[in-house]
């Protein structure tokens, strides 16, 4: 059975493994993951909560279940809010009681001629900090076997007691307790825009039924129920609108900054804000698992998912707090059993290099960074599922296209159809319109946009039903086959008729002059012969140029994958500006080509549908797949989904990308520079404990601001 907990005094990642290591020794536990970006934890067994409650306090964190929990706690920004965040955290209530002592027993100092005393003021205002610190590292140590940064603390204040530091021993854990607190708020606050996103979620909604309408809890709302959503507010369920029309705001899903006008038979998405009409809506998810709710679930997934950096830095952080231990051992203890230096002198040393040892700056760096790129990128309608995704985006130096419906608008319309048996050029002559709705009975069982534009060309002069269609398959990438009263109907590409289905020349170069000025063209065999053919034509997007064109700037090469033919492929790579297209290609063609492209070392991302692409997708370094908003297939299938059908989007989600790799290494290298540096510092004697806990606590604080940047990068 599988429970979530909010676990709450998470101050960086190396807390959820604690918290994590801990759980996972209890009986009755068979799986454990918690996760620091969320602040959930995910736990499979059979645990009595106190039993539950007990561990995890133990190791200075709080717990609560799902219920009964706040979604994640919220704090007013600057100095009022990390006010707030002190004193409703009994670590951060300590710390301030020993800080007051510690200001009684300065002034005192200037009053009494009594060291003793005062020296004793500063041992209870060291000890009143320190018990929670203290209580943690013991336990930790303990309860994982595993030396964490509070019983380095803990030892070096003890320490400095002991060598009669009393002063530097209780200041040095003051600033510890307030870093840590002022760590976790500003770790709280790069978790705002998941919380932003959880603030979306309708809780109720007013039903209407034969008796009236009613306000409901959106969980008691099943599929086909209708809603009314009025003017102005938040729409609480996915759904079709069935009556009404206005102008919804679909920015907290796609990231739209401009309203989409809805009417009946458009679909909706729960989250967004209606206008300034009342829409009647029928419901077509549940409220678990409508659009927002899977982003919701997506993007903590995505944001728990550790980037290969991260993993590396986890190992690393393993045994680099053990190995510094043993080097601060050495330093203490070596120069006054070899060479019988002052041991007072060199234990203050060692008990610096403790202090500067803290590996939260390096632990935290990296994830901080991936939740803020990732939660920028969900308000800009981009779900980037996970950080491997995010690093591997920010590495690519190709991007490949799929043509329909990525780089057009993937709905191509009729422009031609003609029989071969039609004397004439009239369209209406009965022989043409039976070409129409033989094509739309085989078509209609197709999804290819291409079959769309048969059948609705079909519909329009109301030849649906004329025929239909029986034993209908695919032909993957070249056409569809089916029987028509009898007949084997056959609707394809020109290649495939080449190879199947022999035509005249005269058909061959009608087809070639339509393929020629950029339409497609698809044929029809009723089993007797070629009948007859249809050109279709499909535009580029209005942004598709002018987004290559963005690619281009930022150094990426991109390259335009389709299964049409090459005559058309080149006119739309003609409009488009892409640097090279391939034609004629199979899913399979695809996958292959994306092979190629990364078989120099290149990294290669495919941007398709997310389904029809999906070879390609998987191949690829990124799989991005487009308008994942209104696609299920698309938010699990894709390693990136961008919710609104808009490839403008693209150039940002790589710009953010970049910009997070760059933040990430950045962290790292000033971080183990800094270290390195106030460590020789310490072992030559140049620091002090209070310059050494300025330098850790400055180094967490810095990374994590400097992890946050990505939240403030515009989309443009």
């Amino acid at each position: 059975m599988q429970k979530i907990y909010h676990i709450g005094n998470m101050d960086c990642a190396n807390c959820a493994r604690e918290v994590e290591e801990g759980v996972a020794r209890l009986d009755g536990v068979a799986a454990v993951r918690v996760d620091f970006a969320s602040a959930k934890m995910t736990l499979s067994g059979e645990v009595p909560f106190d039993v539950l409650q007990d561990r995890v306090r133990a190791l200075g964190k709080t717990i609560q279940t799902e219920d009964a929990a706040p979604v994640i706690e919220s704090y007013r920004s600057g100095l009022p809010g990390f006010w707030d965040y002190l004193i409703h955290r009994r670590e951060s209530q300590l710390a301030l009681a020993g800080g007051a002592l510690i200001l009684l027993a300065l002034v005192l100092s200037f009053i009494l001629d009594s060291p003793a005393f005062i020296n004793g003021l500063y041992t209870v205002a060291m000890l009143t900090a320190l018990y929670p610190i203290a209580r943690n590292g013991i336990n930790a140590l303990v309860i994982n076997r595993r030396f964490n940064i509070n019983l380095l603390m803990t030892i070096a204040a003890i320490g400095a007691v002991v060598i009669g530091e009393f002063l530097e021993a209780a200041f040095v854990i003051f600033l510890f307790a307030i870093g840590e607190s002022l760590e976790g708020f500003v770790t709280g606050r790069a978790r705002d825009g998941l919380r932003g996103l959880i603030a979306l979620k309708p809780r109720t909604a007013l039903k209407r039924t034969a008796s009236g309408e009613w306000i409901v809890s959106v969980d008691e709302l099943s599929i086909g129920d209708e809603i009314l959503v009025k003017p102005g507010e938040q729409i609480p369920m996915d759904g079709i609108v069935i009556g009404g029309e206005s102008a919804v705001n679909q920015a907290p899903i796609t990231g739209e900054s401009v309203p989409v006008y809805k009417s009946d038979g458009a679909v909706v998405y729960a989250g967004c804000i209606n206008g300034d009409g009342a829409l009647n809506v029928r419901v077509t998810h549940h409220a678990a698992d409508n659009t927002l709710s899977r982003v919701i679930q997506l993007v903590e997934e995505a944001q728990s998912a550790k980037s290969p950096t991260q993993r590396v830095i986890d190992r690393f952080a393993g045994w680099y707090t053990p190995a510094v231990v043993l080097l601060a051992a050495l330093v203490a203890g070596a120069p006054p059993l070899l060479f019988g230096a002052d041991s007072a002198v060199w234990l203050y040393r060692a008990l610096t290099m403790l202090v500067i040892a803290c590996p939260c700056a390096l632990v935290i760096s990296t994830p901080v960074s991936v939740i803020s790129a990732i939660t920028a990128a969900a308000r800009n309608g981009i779900l980037i599922k996970g950080g491997a995704h995010l690093e591997a985006l920010g590495q690519v130096n190709i991007i490949a296209f799929d043509k329909t419906g990525t780089l057009t608008h993937g709905k191509p319309q009729v422009t031609r159809f003609h029989s071969l048996r039609c004397s004439t050029n009239d369209e209406d002559c009965t022989e043409c319109v039976d070409v129409l709705a033989l094509a739309a009975a085989v078509e209609r069982h197709s999804a290819h946009p291409l079959a769309h534009a048969v059948t609705s060309a079909a519909r329009v002069r109301q030849l649906e039903g004329v025929y239909s269609a029986d034993g209908v398959q695919s032909l993957t990438g070249r056409g569809v086959r089916g029987v028509v009263d009898g007949r084997t109907v056959t609707v394809g590409s020109h290649a495939l008729f080449e190879a199947e289905c022999p035509h005249p020349d005269s058909i061959c170069a009608l087809v070639n002059e339509a393929e020629q000025s950029g339409q497609t063209a698809l044929l029809l065999h009723d089993g007797d012969d070629v009948r007859g053919f249809f050109t279709v034509i499909d535009q580029p997007r209005e942004d598709s140029r002018a987004t290559i064109a963005e690619l281009s700037a930022l150094g990426i090469q991109t390259v335009m994958l389709t299964g049409d033919n090459p005559v058309v492929a080149a006119e739309i790579a003609r409009q488009t500006g892409v640097d090279s297209f391939r034609a004629s290609l199979l899913p399979e063609d695809k996958a292959s080509a994306i092979q190629g492209l990364q078989a120099d070392g290149s990294r290669a991302a495919m941007v398709g549908d997310g389904i029809n692409d999906a070879p390609a997708l998987a191949r690829a370094s990124v799989g991005v797949a487009m308008g994942g908003a209104g696609s299920a297939q698309a938010l699990e299938t894709a390693d990136i989904a961008l919710m609104q059908d808009d490839i403008g989007k693209l150039p940002y989600a790589v710009r953010l990308a970049r910009f997070a790799r760059h933040i990430i290494r950045a962290n790292i290298v000033l971080t183990f520079v800094v270290k390195v540096i106030f460590l020789v510092l310490a072992a030559v004697g140049l620091t002090t404990m209070w310059v050494a806990i300025f330098a850790d606590v400055g180094m967490t604080l810095l990374v994590t601001l400097n992890g946050m940047r990505p939240l403030r990068l515009g989309s443009k």
